[in-house]
């Protein structure tokens, strides 16, 4: 088994303990984990109320881009709500336009097309929005980096306002408004607003313009899928925003996320971060990957529960679709990278290979064999990349030092993506695998593990787990606690899933019996000894309308 480097963070200093008397030890080991070392930062951390809410007036130009919109309300202007086909695009286009209807507002939603048009402002689109009537457009999740195209629209008399939450160019499109938490003269206190987040903050300044702003609490929703989807942080502003959301979604879900969650079999009230994660974000996302994202636009937006259910039907077709194509891809990517031989970066490429499914596969590759990983769908003229990194590979900075190699490129240290006339891709193949080869020699290429709290099964008894949950929602920035138990017996193990592709134990320590997991672990059944030092997370296991508990196992090895 590929086992993680054990990481057990350092324990919680005597001094922190008396600041937080009100916690348990365990407790106040999560909170100094989590960089909570104040008093008033863990309140604020616990409550995750308003108070994490902030002006959204600090944001850059948002005077300038409530002022041009208020004017298009007032005089009956034709308004697009230009998206991103990806989940955080899809809400927040969806946020747009019912807010700005709910204001009176003539809007349109326009999301384009992955395949045909590909990410951001389009000189097409903006053309033809211009041609259907249309004076203002409102990028949501995209557009910091469109300067040419805002460059045209402003030629053609149409006015931008752009609203974004991705990483500015130095420089900035001369757009009417550019409202964007990452730009550097931005005075907002939390720049880790997902695309959606930006959104509502663009609609809560329009609402308290008016003093309407408690209409916005039926929008929220929309805010917790499109953050959790795109990985943002759940710390800060976020946690409000998640926490508030999620209430919304498991007490008065709209139509069409009922749908979904009928269709995936989710119970209203039991829906979490992971529940966003693995269940509802594929499948809007599967839309866009497949064909087109307005399906799941038009989802979230519709009142018929008959479109509803239909669309949430089709919708889990495609996702189904999606994940066959996507193994069967990675199978593919998999055999090309063992027969090349594993090297500190993964490239795998083909003609079928579509560009829809190529960054789900690059993250299955780097996280099974935690390197870097390209997946290229490879043209007769033109070729196009996804790239998922690790921690300790910076792949949008490795990118841009063969910039001149491609046609278009953009994301992040951990994601990214590109497009490159074909002939270019052996030198972008060798440039790469140099960089890699240099940047992580000498580096351990397992994954790192970090170990909240070494525990006995006996320690997590009682009303720990409801204690845990104080410190929810869980994700990105604010992980579910990870927790180590030594030599603890296993009672029983088997394999389960159709294809025995999980592991399945029965663990005993201290006279307490615990049901474990291990998802994906169905091969490491032979590896299995008693006793065990396991890490894992304590989760709720919800079968047949019975919960219980249980322990997400992560790893394990025989016991010390």
């Amino acid at each position: 088994m590929n086992h993680s480097r054990w990481n057990l963070l350092p324990p919680v200093p005597d001094r922190y303990l008396v600041t937080t008397s009100g916690f348990s030890p365990l407790i106040a080991q999560l909170l100094y984990n989590r960089g909570l070392t104040d008093l008033s930062q863990l309140e604020s951390f616990i409550a995750a109320d308003r108070r994490l809410s902030g002006d959204p007036f600090l944001l850059p130009d948002m005077h300038r881009a409530v002022a041009r919109i208020y004017q298009a309300l007032l005089s009956g202007e034709n308004i697009a709500i230009y998206g991103d086909f990806d989940a955080d695009g899809i809400t927040a286009t969806a946020l747009l336009v019912q807010g700005l209807t709910a204001l009176g507002g003539k809007t349109i939603p326009y999301i384009p097309h992955r395949l045909t048009e590909g990410y951001g402002l389009k000189t097409a689109a903006l053309e033809n929005l211009c041609r259907q009537g249309i004076s203002l457009v409102i990028s949501v999740d995209c557009g910091i980096t469109a300067l040419p195209e805002v460059k045209k629209a402003k030629r053609m008399g149409l006015d931008i306002v752009i609203t974004d939450h991705h990483t500015p160019l130095p420089e900035i499109p001369p757009a009417i408004a550019v409202v964007d938490p990452k730009l550097p003269n931005s005075n907002y206190t939390f720049s880790e607003l997902s695309g959606v987040g930006v959104a509502f903050k663009l609609l809560q300044a329009l609402f308290q313009g008016i003093g309407k702003e408690k209409q916005l609490d039926e929008l929220i929703d929309l805010v917790a899928l499109g953050t959790v989807a795109d990985i943002m942080p759940l710390l800060g502003e976020n946690r409000y925003l998640v926490k508030e959301g999620l209430k919304l979604i498991n007490t008065a879900p709209r139509l069409g996320v009922r749908e979904m969650m009928a269709q995936a079999g989710l119970d209203i009230g039991s829906v979490d971060t992971q529940s966003i994660s693995w269940v509802i974000a594929p499948r809007l996302n599967a839309a866009g990957r497949l064909a087109h994202a307005l399906t799941s636009y038009k989802l979230l937006m519709t009142d018929s529960p008959q479109e509803a259910r239909q669309l949430a039907i089709w919708l889990d077709g495609k996702n189904t679709e999606r994940q066959k194509l996507t193994a069967k891809v990675l199978a593919n990517a998999r055999e090309q990278i063992i027969a090349q031989g594993i090297s500190p970066l993964l490239i795998a490429g083909d003609k079928d290979y579509p560009a829809g499914i190529a960054g789900p596969v690059a993250s299955r590759l780097a996280e099974e064999f935690y390197r870097p990983a390209i997946v290229i769908k490879i043209g007769e003229q033109v070729s196009s990349g996804s790239c998922r990194s690790i921690p300790e590979f910076n792949i949008i900075a490795a990118l841009k030092q063969c910039s001149r190699l491609f046609s278009h490129f953009g994301g992040h240290s951990r994601a990214a993506g590109f497009t490159l006339p074909t002939k270019n891709l052996p030198r972008l193949k060798q440039y790469l695998s140099q960089l890699a080869t240099t940047q992580l020699a000498g580096v351990d290429l397992r994954p790192r593990l970090d170990i909240d709290a070494e525990v006995t099964l006996l320690d997590l008894s009682g009303d720990t787990f409801q204690a845990i949950q104080q410190l929810a929602p869980f994700g990105q920035g604010n992980p579910a606690p990870t927790f180590l138990s030594r030599r603890v017996e296993v009672v029983d193990s088997r394999t389960m899933g159709s294809n025995g592709e999980h592991l399945r134990m029965k663990l005993k320590q201290g006279g307490t019996i615990w049901d474990g997991v291990g998802f994906g672990m169905g091969n490491y059944l032979a590896e299995v000894s008693s006793p065990l030092d396991i890490v894992y997370n304590l989760e709720i296991d919800r079968w047949r309308g019975e919960e219980r508990l249980r322990l997400n196992i992560l790893d394990f090895t025989p016991g010390s």
